[in-house]
């Protein structure tokens, strides 16, 4: 595994390199984790694709060439976003590429998969939480109260601590979701990532009937992967959606919310090999 940095006039933006295979595969991971979140993959499917890891907007090493509040505010679009996609895989001497994605990562896939369909191969979402993000991710980010009470709530490690709380009582998200959260807000930087992250990329919302008519008219393979028990994106939002879409094949796990494991491995490599 190499790293490196793409540069453009939006982003420095941090990437991870592994495996050789002669496919390309993007890999976007999920709140508070890395571009190194899919190497596991690596010893399975590395001689099969060659998958490039980003380190995304407000987490690790990637960095907007404008980060205030200003610009966070003003939010990134689709266009915007597959511009910046566009740009990489030029910048990689790429054509075509599938994409992987994990939880907020697949709100990424999902806006570039629209945007970008006649360049796509397959379509892997993990936790798909694009398909239903959940009352609390939209007050936050959609809501012009909710975003404001958001803001007040990063400035307090309290707050925002018995927020979480109060979301894992009402069940809209679970224990070890709470966990993943927890574990971002313990200094200012990270609570400020995290409203950020809500923030920037609040224009990435599903436009589920483009999503089914580019999958379908552009034969993208779709793969909807779910864990049994995970209670903050359980398989019954795709409850509504899937009769629509045809040739969508769901994976159901026995896992919780992180499912990035040896059985997610296995079972992804076994249909993709």
């Amino acid at each position: 595994m190499t790293e490196h940095y793409f540069e453009n006039d939006l982003v420095k933006l941090h990437y991870y390199k592994f495996g050789g295979g002669p496919q390309t595969m993007l890999c976007f991971h999920g709140f508070g984790m890395h571009g190194k979140q899919f190497r596991l993959l690596e010893n399975t499917l590395g001689q099969k694709y060659t998958f490039y890891g980003f380190d995304l907007f407000f987490h690790k090493e990637t960095k907007l060439r404008d980060e205030s509040l200003t610009t966070i505010k003003k939010g990134i679009t689709k266009k915007e976003l597959a511009a910046l996609i566009t740009d990489f895989c030029r910048h990689i001497k790429t054509e075509r590429f599938s994409v992987i994605a994990y939880s907020m990562g697949t709100h990424y896939a999902t806006a570039v998969t629209e945007e970008l369909g006649n360049l796509i191969d397959e379509y892997i979402v993990a936790a798909p939480s694009s398909l239903n993000p959940g009352a609390l991710v939209a007050y936050f980010s959609k809501s012009v109260a909710g975003n404001k009470l958001l803001e007040k709530l990063v400035l307090s490690e309290k707050a925002l601590i018995n927020m979480l709380n109060i979301a894992k009582w009402l069940r809209l998200i679970d224990g070890p979701g709470r966990q993943i959260l927890y574990n971002e807000i313990s200094t200012a930087q990270l609570r400020f990532n995290f409203y950020a992250c809500f923030t920037y990329l609040r224009f990435l919302e599903t436009d589920k009937a483009k999503l089914i008519r580019t999958l379908t008219d552009n034969k993208i393979r779709s793969i909807f992967i779910f864990g049994k028990r995970d209670r903050m994106y359980p398989p019954s939002i795709g409850r509504n959606f899937f009769p629509k879409l045809k040739h969508a094949e769901v994976v159901l796990l026995d896992a919780n919310h992180e499912m990035i494991n040896g059985e997610f491995i296995s079972k992804l490599s076994g249909l993709l090999l």
